[in-house]
């Protein structure tokens, strides 16, 4: 079975409530793997869930570690999340770079895959912070150094634009998304789809290892229920990682 660590993909919400002269503060913590988990359940991928609260403290230093994994998915997780573990954000202690630690394991043969979201690529307001960091050179894509949100409630229509085993066994029509990052595919790597003529789903090599970036959402927002639960969501969502794993 395919053995996967995806990293990110939930969130703590805190609301206030007025109620006349009172109010009161709630909390919820939620996550966007619903339609994800159930189809890797269907298509045999193990999956290993660490929450974007948890990796700045429990993300590895050390590549090896990684090894049991045969890919990891970043999924909506700032890069600060892995720069700034609590050793050295709260007590001004050197750490090892964790951005590194990625890149390293990726070279040595692992798989990489980036999925879009406002914690994703360079983000909302560019607060992902993915451009300037050792995950840069391992993807295959190019990244804004500003906001790169593409926003589109009207709907834009997906299509792969290639042969590759990430599509294989797929139809023609995709259903629609909602938004992307925008980012630029490096000359040596393969735009397996696009939205409108703007990259989707792109696949490159850095060393021994592949990477993958797809520039929506795993889930909603970007991601309706129409795409999540399209056959293809899972068939392609395999694809990458049996891919990127250097199983296809």
């Amino acid at each position: 079975m395919t053995k996967v660590l995806l990293v990110g993909e939930s969130w703590v919400s805190v609301s206030t409530h007025y109620k006349g002269f009172n109010h009161f503060v709630s909390g919820t913590y939620e996550t966007g793997l619903k339609w994800f988990n159930e189809a890797m359940d269907r298509h045999g991928v193990e999956v290993n869930h660490m929450p974007a609260h948890e990796a700045a403290n429990d993300f590895p230093f050390d590549s090896g570690e990684l090894t049991q994994y045969d890919c990891i998915i970043l999924s909506d997780i700032g890069a600060d999340s892995f720069l700034l573990h609590p050793k050295t954000w709260l007590h001004g202690e050197r750490t090892p770079n964790r951005l590194n630690t990625i890149k390293e394991y990726v070279e040595k043969g692992g798989g990489l895959i980036m999925a879009g979201g406002y914690m994703s690529f360079q983000g909302i307001n560019g607060a992902a912070m993915y451009q300037r960091t050792p995950v840069a050179e391992a993807l295959p894509v190019l990244m804004m150094a500003t906001d790169d949100r593409c926003e589109r409630p009207e709907g834009v229509e997906p299509k792969k634009v290639m042969d590759h085993p990430i599509v294989e066994g797929l139809p023609e029509t995709w259903p629609h998304l909602l938004g992307y990052n925008l980012v630029t595919a490096k000359p040596d790597a393969d735009v397996v789809a696009r939205v409108g003529e703007d990259a989707l789903v792109v696949a490159g090599s850095y060393g021994k290892g592949r990477c993958v970036a797809i520039t929506t959402d795993i889930g909603p927002h970007w991601c309706p229920a129409e795409f999540a639960e399209w056959e293809g969501y899972g068939v392609l969502w395999r694809n990458m990682i049996k891919w990127a794993s250097g199983m296809r």
